[in-house]
């Protein structure tokens, strides 16, 4: 079921494999590209957020524009491009009613994906604007679902057929750091950010530091990060020699999720650096280190990064699993 989902979902691997209130402009002031429209009314939704909905429409259910209702308000700013989230889901087939998809709606099955273009358009643009905490039915029309190819066989989902989302807001992730400035310490390297958060890294011409070096540009005001946590972030690498980013999550406009730890004893984890400079952080802090060698990946190269390189990190933590 999981692979299910992964084929409506996600753009990039279709080609391998998927009483309403009015919308619009919702109380964080953000203006949804999704209507309500003649189909989305038609999807009748009972049950409390993040349990099983009971869902009914008459079939053959067809949407010529993807239309989105909203059937439990939410709180909070409204989704962004880019922006990462988590969401209990049920998915059906338009034309014959049939599940698709089902979540277990008890937090052991939340489906994550960031708001871009590889999300199907339907889907991104449907929870666009949408709140935490909001459940949602999507009528999405076949031209926004699996594009110009039309369809999925593998999921049972013909050229013609739209698709019926019933989507619970479980999480939505920050999409960069947004704590208080602190102050800078010295002879670390400067940080000045772009409109969209992501960072510019000037590296001082005096020599690396031989010592794990820790400041935290940004506080933020949410939970603390603990060992082993699942910690959403965006970040920046840069190689102290010479200067050169080697790795960003903005350029590719993905947050990544890394397990707060160290990745020798721990699956999922980081180098131990890196681990070191995100436990005990806050959510929606801004923090940058410089990372020795031995804090590193040590006399051993790794990709682009060559052997006995200090390192320069700054990382948005964006959200604890």
């Amino acid at each position: 079921m999981r692979k299910a989902f992964a084929s409506i979902a996600t753009a990039g691997l279709l080609i391998v494999a998927l009483t309403a209130c009015a919308p619009g402009t919702n109380e964080a002031g953000c203006e949804a590209p999704v209507k309500e429209g003649a189909a989305s009314k038609l999807v009748e939704v009972d049950g409390k957020f993040g349990s099983k909905p009971k869902v009914d429409f008459p079939t053959p259910l067809k949407a010529k524009t993807t239309e989105r209702s909203e059937v439990i308000a939410g709180e909070g700013k409204g989704l962004a491009t880019g922006q990462k989230v988590k969401i209990d889901l049920s998915v059906y087939n338009g034309t014959t009613g049939k599940v698709i998809e089902e979540s277990k709606y008890d937090g052991t099955t939340l489906a994550g994906f960031v708001l871009n273009d590889k999300t199907i358009k339907g889907l991104s643009q449907g929870l666009k604007c949408a709140q935490e905490g909001s459940r949602l039915t999507l009528a999405v029309a076949p031209k926004d679902a699996f594009g110009p190819q039309g369809g999925n066989e593998q999921i049972g989902v013909k050229k013609n057929d739209t698709l019926v989302f019933v989507l619970d807001v479980v999480k939505a992730y920050k999409t960069r750091a947004d704590g208080d400035a602190q102050p800078a310490k010295a002879g670390m390297p400067a940080v000045v950010l772009a409109d969209n958060g992501a960072p510019g890294i000037t590296i001082p011409a005096s020599k690396a530091p031989t010592k794990l070096e820790i400041n935290v540009l940004k506080k933020g005001d949410g939970k603390k990060v603990k060992e082993g946590d699942p910690v959403t972030v965006h970040y920046t690498g840069v190689l102290w020699d010479t200067k050169k980013v080697f790795d960003s999550s903005w350029k590719t406009g993905e947050p990544a999720e890394f397990a707060a730890a160290d990745g020798s004893t721990t699956q999922g984890g980081v180098i131990p650096g890196f681990a070191k400079a995100l436990v005990g952080q806050t959510v929606g802090s801004q923090v940058i280190a410089v990372i020795p060698p031995d804090q590193g990946y040590g006399d051993q190269a790794s990709d682009t990064i060559p052997a006995g390189s200090t390192l320069v990190f700054v990382v948005d933590i964006l959200g604890i699993k």
